[in-house]
């Protein structure tokens, strides 16, 4: 595709995109009234679900189609930014230079790192229930782990970040998202429509199928955020041209 074609086709998908924008902003309701059919039928489907965080249940099944949908995004995007960082054939990879951590840094993050890690675990075990969940979580457990960086040096942190076992984490996470939709045709029922019982409100098993695509979330998240910024860190450190 040359690229007056390319132009064409943007600027048509673009126009496309704008009008049906404006025509959708047209029928939303009244800025600052008391009509607010969306958090009328969502807040209800949720408390109906077990579900105590509304979020969650909106994300994971209300509208689990549309989260697949962002899971993919995010799984094409860092595969991408992967492929474009990767080592040419004119580089080479060089061993990093250590560099100098005050000794307070250095403690502190020996401190934080495994709290900002049981922090994340958390906060994905608990999605359903308090605020947060697996999109939160898996930044969380993403951006702990990269402590070791800022308390130590690259090479600390690329042992306690096996990127062979993240890569293989975040496909398999993406897949198991979408594999749990396929239970509910083979229940004889909708895509992602739940399979397993609501349990009671406020229980860690609660919810449905909406714990387990959750927990897929975050770690879909979380290994796709260490992948990414280990390709960036790696063209960064590790890669010499010439």
């Amino acid at each position: 595709m040359n690229r007056t074609a390319r132009t064409t086709l943007f600027w048509c998908a673009a126009l496309a995109i704008a009008l049906c924008y404006g025509i959708s902003c047209g029928h939303l309701p009244g800025f600052g009234g008391s009509f607010h059919p969306y958090a009328d039928r969502a807040v209800p489907a949720a408390l109906a679900h077990r579900t105590a965080n509304a979020v969650a249940s909106v994300n994971f099944d209300q509208r689990g189609f549309d989260t697949l949908g962002e899971e993919f995004i995010l799984f094409t995007a860092v595969l991408g930014a992967a492929m474009v960082l990767r080592r040419a054939r004119d580089e080479h990879t060089v061993s990093p230079r250590p560099g100098r951590v005050l000794p307070t840094v250095r403690l502190a993050g020996t401190v934080l790192l495994p709290v900002a890690l049981v922090t994340g675990v958390y906060v994905i075990a608990h999605g359903q229930l308090t605020p947060g969940g697996g999109f939160q979580g898996g930044v969380a457990l993403a951006t702990g782990l990269h402590v070791a960086y800022l308390a130590a040096d690259y090479r600390v942190l690329r042992n306690v970040r096996p990127r062979t076992v993240l890569d293989l984490a975040d496909a398999m996470a993406a897949g198991a998202f979408a594999a749990l939709g396929l239970a509910g045709l083979a229940w004889g029922s909708a895509y992602l429509e739940n399979v397993l019982p609501w349990g009671v409100q406020g229980q860690i098993v609660s919810g449905g199928t909406v714990p387990l695509l959750n927990a897929a979330v975050g770690v879909e998240v979380g290994s796709a955020l260490v992948v990414l910024l280990a390709a960036f860190l790696d063209q960064a450190l590790e890669i010499e041209t010439g």
